[in-house]
């Protein structure tokens, strides 16, 4: 088992509008968007998410131009940050991915996902089954496509020996996080947005998820099983922890 954590740009955010609210408003950050890459050791393997669409590299205000969104977040995108360059990267096309585990589906997260159609796509069944019934114009029609084939889970599971998808409501509804044991680095626990920054943890700050109470529940908990674990903690976008992790092309193992 190994795990690869692949960089798929960035955004630049109003710290105080977009993670933090009270805290930073009007300071600009750029956050980093991130994909992962699990290979077991019996060769299957598993994407989780697959950042923002690539139409963000010439346009990067593609998705939020004319709404207010606009002036809180700008898209910071290369063509070797789109998912297909960076499998390319690590001698894989979308075809060589067995499963895509799709922990939500906002648009830094779900942006290029029609590019699965030959894997099984993992989500919570509250994930999918909430956006399917409240339109978003942001992120639909690059999800909700007729060759992509999802598989819907409840609650906790082990999608393989080795890799847990765990629950986390609170950023968003069905939100996933993951528990990855690695044979030499040991536990690798990945947030994901429940835990988007550690300063939304030291500081119990979860104004911006869509249900702030199950946010810090989830994020509590997912700290008391890093804890528990001895885990490697990887948040969602804390941009000084990204700088110092192992990036693709390196592994984690």
């Amino acid at each position: 088992m190994r795990l690869c954590l692949i960089g798929l740009g960035s955004l630049n955010v109003d710290k105080g509008r977009v993670l933090t609210p009270g805290s930073g408003t009007g300071e600009r950050v750029n956050v980093p968007v991130a994909g992962y890459l699990i290979e077991t050791g019996d060769g299957i393997r598993i994407l989780v998410d697959t950042g923002v669409h690539r139409k963000h590299v010439d346009d990067p205000d593609a998705t939020f131009r004319d709404t207010p969104i606009v002036d809180e977040l700008t898209v910071l995108m290369r063509a070797e940050d789109d998912i297909a360059n960076r499998l390319a990267a690590l001698g894989l096309e979308p075809e060589d991915i067995d499963i895509l585990v799709s922990t939500h589906f906002h648009f830094d997260h779900a942006g290029n996902h029609a590019d699965f159609g030959d894997a099984r796509i993992v989500v919570q069944r509250e994930a999918f089954e909430y956006s399917k019934a409240h339109h978003d114009p942001f992120t639909r029609d690059l999800w909700d496509l007729p060759h992509l084939r999802y598989e819907l889970i409840d609650g906790d599971v082990e999608l393989v020996p080795g890799v847990e998808l765990i629950k986390t409501s609170g950023h968003a509804p069905g939100h996933m996080s993951l528990l990855v044991r690695l044979p030499m680095t040991g536990p690798v626990l990945l947030a994901i947005d429940a835990i988007s920054t550690f300063e939304n943890l030291t500081t119990d700050n979860w104004g911006t998820a869509a249900d702030p109470g199950a946010a810090r529940e989830s994020a509590h908990r997912l700290a008391a099983l890093a804890e528990r674990e001895a885990a490697l903690l990887v948040t969602g976008h804390d941009p000084e922890q990204w700088s110092t992790l192992r990036l693709a092309p390196a592994w984690y193992e």
